[in-house]
C-alpha cells in the first residue's frame, strides 16, 4: 500500500464537490485522517498540510451546512417578509 500525499488530499478536496452530501462527508473525514497521518511525518511540507486541513475543516462545514440549508433549515435561518410573525 502506498502513503497518502498532500496531493491525495487535494484531490479528495476536489472530488467531493461531485458528490452527494453523505458521499462527500465521508471522503473529506477519510481524507482528514489522511492529512492527521501525515503531520507525524517529517517530509511532508507542514505549512501546506495546515493549509490543506483549514480548507478541508471548511469544505466540511459547507457540506453539512448546505444540507441543512437544503432541507429547509436555511429558510428557518433567514426568513423572509412572508414568514415573520
Amino acid at each position: 500500500m502506498t502513503e497518502t500525499t498532500l496531493a491525495d488530499v487535494e484531490r479528495a478536496l476536489d472530488r467531493a464537490d461531485d458528490l452527494e452530501t453523505e458521499e462527500a462527508v465521508a471522503v473529506l473525514r477519510t481524507a482528514e485522517q489522511d492529512l492527521d497521518d501525515l503531520g507525524s511525518n517529517p517530509n511532508v511540507d507542514e505549512e501546506r498540510r495546515r493549509e490543506l486541513e483549514t480548507r478541508l475543516e471548511q469544505r466540511i462545514r459547507e457540506v453539512t451546512e448546505r444540507d441543512a440549508y437544503d432541507s429547509g433549515l436555511g429558510s428557518a435561518m433567514n426568513p423572509t417578509e412572508d414568514d415573520a410573525p
